[in-house]
């Protein structure tokens, strides 16, 4: 019976081409883009979850509460060691730091075992609180010894040339050699870790002092501890447990800490710690059931469309005997079929586009998660819910036909489905596209707001170079007089870390002048000499820039710490001492700089200061003439290559930066505008089959209308008309949603552009125009036509 049911459905769909082309094309852009987000879907969910005892996995988090409560993926440094020995809730405890962009030098030569690489110096017990295996299938990882690490497949094949490396050593910056003592297999890209590189915790002191060191005073984010806890732990009795610790280690601070315990199953979704915020993912499946939802319009309409035509066809088939669950049974099979050819295609067409979204999203899929068992599920859930739904509604509309009235041609409209129901599902399909569109120019122009914004410093014409750490002064200023003697260097600076781009942030606790506390709030210390001001552009408004000295002694900050102080005027800054850091850092202000935004706009502008130490610096900024940009870039070059012949040359564009700071933007925007044109197509698929049963319906009319004196542009207005005024009502239904939508995505940002009403106009006329375009051709087709031709037409 099913066999019969399909064999008769692929010859009526041979018969009408170009409507069954129309829904098999549409239906398979939608399974292309639905294929594509679920492939994402699942490899976001699947983060994290392969792990022997995930579920007693945790992180140790902290809440710092001062002015406002700041969220860090982390703790102190000594936290690790008094939760492993003073309390009984975990079976392994283990910290792991990351440094990125060390060098590694296997004395393999340059083209092969020279590189920068992420390092992670990792407690022992980490990799017994983590499954990863080693290469020979052993968990019997090895770093209790210092000097010793772990590396996996793929950095000893970059280092090497071959896994056969146990035993083998390379230099760590060029300063510290260290043995290999077992290779790891490839970590999967589900997994928080994105670095190769393991070495023993016990050299973190020739690399990181604070977070090799036991104490309380600070975090740094570079840090994070792990727990195996013991089975059956209540978290909530231990969160309460630990909030006796900042009571007893931090008793004078300002800055309060709060410990909790983060499940290794969230970290992938906690926005707060840093993690992917889940509103994402159903964003990404709601507009994954668009597309479905749109295609599935496109084909009830045009399946209730042709039914007008077949009615006939059914007049005959019930005359000879078929009943209506034949007759619905029937169109139900034409639609799986179609339903089935647009779901191969479909899945060609994701295969096409798989590279492009993987680059797009930084991850990778690839064929071989269309053979798991639930990708495959998924296609049969949703080749059966849309053969279906888009099915179902057709076919019990022509299974209700009256033969009599069908054989004699006097069916209306609302005996096949009628114009109402066509017309509220194109208000829905035009809707959706017109909410995609209104969206899309909104998170553009939020990006090109925040990356084109007067960000009180320049970035237009810097370029970043890293230097090796803790140069002697008289070393770098040498280094530096070489590069100013370079014609398109303007201005060279050595500095901790750029404004903007929040790389390197330090925050820290601060002091003001005679006040016996310590501030509520923390202070960001941007370390640079005496050119990081002129080199930047960052204009003073009150005082001088600070003198050079061997000491940190005198320092700048901006107008947000006067305010924060709830000083009248900059001016009352200027002589007044400091404490920061713990008192480590002690000097006078001498300067108040304007206010630059040294984050993105997502976060406020914060109090900073600026001051000289030389064993902070990292990086060195060129200010640089954008005239003659190439022959610049290879002079730094070389004069870097002569003073670090060991090291590796990397140099960014300070604008680069800052634009990374929104790469999560940028995906949103790219994704939107491309399943913006998929809905759009689809959309424009589904009108054309539309227009195509009007055309042919109201052929008659266009004769008659001709003949008296109707001329193209009266026809072609009569077709978009109707349309137009659909599009109208979407409008009215698109904007309001849309408008909140997009207003919710722009509370995440301090600094936001605003929404203006021209967005909803220019996607609603952005529609019409569409529309215009997608009907015109054959419209203008019939309008052209002789009337004699038109009126001879059955």
């Amino acid at each position: 019976m099913l066999k019969n049911y399909i064999r008769i459905a692929w010859r009526n769909l041979i018969k009408r081409k170009v409507f069954t082309a129309i829904n098999i094309l549409g239906l398979a852009i939608g399974f292309g883009g639905s294929i594509l987000i679920y492939l994402f879907l699942s490899y976001h969910l699947s983060f994290d979850n392969f792990h022997t005892n995930s579920d007693r996995i945790y992180r140790m988090v902290t809440e710092e509460h001062r002015d406002f409560v700041e969220y860090d993926p982390s703790v102190p440094p000594a936290f690790a060691k008094t939760f492993r020995e003073e309390y009984e809730y975990a079976e392994k405890v283990a910290k792991i730091v990351f440094e990125d962009g060390l060098v590694l030098n296997s004395n393999k030569g340059k083209e092969i075992g020279r590189f920068k690489e992420e390092v992670a110096f990792v407690e022992e017990d980490f990799f017994k609180i983590f499954n990863f295996p080693l290469l020979n299938g052993s968990n019997a990882v090895s770093l209790s010894a210092p000097n010793t690490a772990i590396i996996t497949e793929e950095i000893a094949q970059k280092m090497y040339g071959t896994t056969e490396v146990v035993g083998e050593t390379f230099v760590l910056e060029n300063d510290k050699t260290i043995q290999i003592t077992g290779v790891l297999k490839n970590l999967p890209k589900t997994t928080f870790l994105k670095t190769g590189v393991f070495v023993s915790f016990q050299n973190l002191m020739d690399f990181f002092e604070f977070a090799a060191t036991e104490n309380w005073n600070g975090i740094t984010t570079n840090l994070q501890c792990f727990a195996l806890l013991k089975p059956n732990q209540n978290i909530d009795h231990i969160e309460t447990a630990l909030l006796e610790l900042p009571k007893k280690h931090r008793p004078t601070t300002k800055n309060k800490h709060i410990y909790k315990l983060q499940a290794l199953s969230t970290m992938h979704f906690d926005p707060l710690y840093g993690g992917l915020d889940p509103v994402l993912l159903w964003v990404f499946g709601i507009i994954g059931l668009f597309l479905i939802a749109i295609a599935s319009i496109n084909f009830i309409n045009i399946s209730t469309a042709q039914a007008f035509y077949r009615s006939k066809e059914i007049g005959v088939r019930k005359v000879l005997g078929s009943f209506k669950h034949h007759l619905f049974w029937q169109f139900l099979s034409e639609t799986f079929v179609i339903s089935l050819l647009a779901t191969l295609i479909g899945i060609g067409l994701a295969l096409l586009f798989l590279s492009s979204f993987n680059d797009l999203f930084q991850i990778e899929l690839s064929v071989y998660h269309l053979l798991d068992i639930r990708f495959i599920a998924f296609l049969i859930i949703i080749l059966a819910v849309v053969s279906f739904l888009s099915g179902s509604y057709p076919g019990i509309l022509m299974s209700r036909i009256v033969p009599v009235l069908a054989l004699k041609g006097k069916l209306s409209h609302n005996d096949t489905g009628g114009n109402t129901t066509r017309k509220v599902l194109v208000v829905a399909q035009f809707a959706i596209s017109i909410t995609l569109i209104a969206a899309t120019l909104i998170i553009s122009r939020q990006i090109d707001y925040a990356v084109n914004s007067d960000l009180g410093f320049n970035k237009e014409s810097i370029v970043m170079v890293d230097i090796p750490s803790e140069m002697e002064p008289v070393q770098l200023q040498g280094l530096k007089d070489r590069f100013n003697q370079i014609p398109g260097i303007q201005n060279t600076t050595a500095c901790l870390s750029s404004p903007g781009g929040a790389n390197s942030s330090w925050g820290t606790s601060i002091k003001y002048h005679n006040r016996p506390e310590p501030e509520e709030f923390s202070i960001e210390l941007k370390a640079g000499d005496t050119d990081f001001i002129d080199a930047f552009d960052i204009p003073l408004v009150a005082g001088r820039n600070f003198f050079k000295n061997d000491s940190l002694s005198e320092v700048l900050v901006n107008e947000k710490f006067a305010q924060k102080l709830g000083l009248a005027s900059p001016e009352e800054l200027l002589g007044k001492k400091i404490e920061a850091s713990g008192g480590s850092v002690k000097a006078t202000i001498v300067g108040v700089v304007k206010n630059f935004h040294n984050a993105d706009f997502t976060e406020e502008i914060n109090p900073v200061f600026i001051g000289a130490k030389n064993s902070w610096y990292s990086e060195l900024a060129f200010k640089i003439n954008l005239n003659n940009t190439k022959v610049t870039l290879d002079q730094i070059e070389r004069v870097w290559a002569e003073t670090f012949p060991d090291y590796i040359y990397e140099y960014h564009f300070l604008d680069e930066r800052v634009a990374e700071q929104y790469e999560a933007e940028q995906r949103y925007l790219t994704l939107s505008k491309v399943f913006s044109a998929l809905a759009i197509l689809i959309g424009c698929l589904g009108l054309y089959g539309l227009i195509l049963f009007f055309v042919g319906l109201r052929t008659k009319e266009i004769g008659i209308r001709k003949v008296l004196g109707s001329n193209v542009g009266n026809i072609l207005a009569l077709f978009t008309a109707d349309f137009f005024k659909l599009i109208l009502i979407a409008g009215v239904f698109a904007t309001p949603i849309a408008w909140y939508l997009m207003e919710q995505w722009l509370q995440g940002y301090t600094y936001r552009t605003e929404i203006h009403w021209w967005m909803f106009v220019l996607a609603i006329v952005s529609i019409m125009i569409i529309t215009l375009i997608t009907i015109s051709y054959q419209t203008l087709k019939v309008a052209i036509a002789s009337p004699v031709k038109s009126l001879r037409t059955e």
